[in-house]
């Protein structure tokens, strides 16, 4: 789901615009971040809790070249969810009418196909990566990516 799409559904619920609706959730996804940055911790009663964590330093592999590489220390946003939250998360595999996403074989339409165990091509060198981008892609063609840190 996009933020487009919560301002669509909230405005509709809620009787008002788009444009107020999508006013509001910005504002409150930047109060948010504010907060965040400000003083390191937001608690959301029955939704969660945002929690600035440093990640210590450490050493990586580049995957292109093999070669070991050094990632320095880097504040994370970390986010535990509530307890209703989690309940409700955890219920999905109960509940009749589940999403299809749940399904160990489910593929969106347009997703190429992925490789199979008997394959020729060497795991490591898997386009697996490229296929999931590919995919995510076709489903949202005018969605930016990239790094938004």
């Amino acid at each position: 789901m996009t933020k487009k799409e919560i301002v669509r559904v909230i405005s509709e619920e809620l009787g008002l615009t788009q444009q107020q609706t999508k006013e509001v959730v910005q504002r409150t996804f930047d109060s948010i971040v504010e907060m965040l940055v400000r003083e390191g911790r937001v608690e959301l009663r029955n939704f969660g809790v945002f929690e600035v964590k440093l990640r210590a330093a450490r050493s990586a592999r580049n995957p292109k070249t093999s070669q070991q590489v050094h990632v320095p220390e880097k504040y994370v946003v970390s986010f535990k969810p509530g307890k209703e939250m989690e309940q409700r998360v955890q219920n999905l595999s109960e509940q009749p009418g589940r999403p299809a996403w749940l399904d160990p074989d489910y593929e969106p339409e347009g997703s190429p196909p992925q490789p199979t165990a008997d394959s020729t091509e060497h795991p490591a060198r898997s386009t697996h990566s490229q296929n999931l981008k590919s995919a995510r892609e076709a489903d949202h063609p005018n969605r930016p990516t990239g790094d938004w840190a």
